[in-house]
């Protein structure tokens, strides 16, 4: 079970472009060459469902041998967490309540729309990342959550489930700012090998 990112990220409620606040992540499974790859598409990965779940909401999109947990608060604060398929769906939505929580209490919600990407004072999410690779030792922090339980949670098939319609992904993939010429390549390297790969 591994967790590989963590996002805090503003959702424009006006459907622009989502905003990312804070993040954290732990690549080291990865290659050195490949890791800024890795890094740019995740947080591609997570900026397009923040856009597509509404306010209010949690899912869970399985994409490749990869989980995106989501929550979007209602007042637009989000949270994502990126993980393997493995990785409690519980635990992760109990991590993006927390993570939510503190965040909040630290960064007043009046100055959000003013802070650059990524410049926001809050500093547990590497620390919060560590401690929740193990998601047993988290499990007690989930008894005292109740309130997950009784939240609707969304598995989608896979990313593509969550686009609009006449969306595809290689079409965000090649118009998107957020990735270099090298994960745009990465990308169609790494579908052309899952291709070759998959049985019907």
């Amino acid at each position: 079970m591994k967790l590989y990112a963590i996002f805090v990220i503003l959702k424009s409620p006006d459907g622009g472009e989502a905003k990312i606040l804070k993040k954290a992540s732990d690549l080291n499974n990865f290659g050195f060459f490949q890791r800024s790859s890795v890094e740019e598409f995740l947080k591609f990965t997570a900026k397009i469902i923040t856009e597509r779940t509404s306010a209010g909401s949690r899912s869970s999109v399985k994409e490749q041998d990869y989980m995106a947990h989501v929550y979007v608060r209602t007042d637009n604060l989000t949270g994502v967490v990126v993980s393997d398929q493995e990785y409690s769906n519980r635990v992760a939505h109990t991590l993006l309540n927390k993570i939510l929580d503190e965040f909040t209490k630290v960064v007043p919600s009046n100055t959000w729309n003013n802070l650059n990407e990524g410049e926001a004072n809050y500093n547990d999410l590497p620390a919060l990342l560590s401690k929740f690779q193990n998601p047993k030792e988290a499990d007690a922090l989930t008894k005292l959550q109740l309130d997950l339980d009784e939240t609707k949670i969304i598995l989608h098939g896979t990313i593509e489930s969550i686009l609009q319609r006449g969306e595809k992904l290689d079409d965000l993939v090649a118009k998107s700012e957020d990735l270099g010429i090298q994960s745009k390549t990465f990308y169609k390297t790494a579908k052309k090998t899952n291709a070759c790969c998959s049985y019907m």
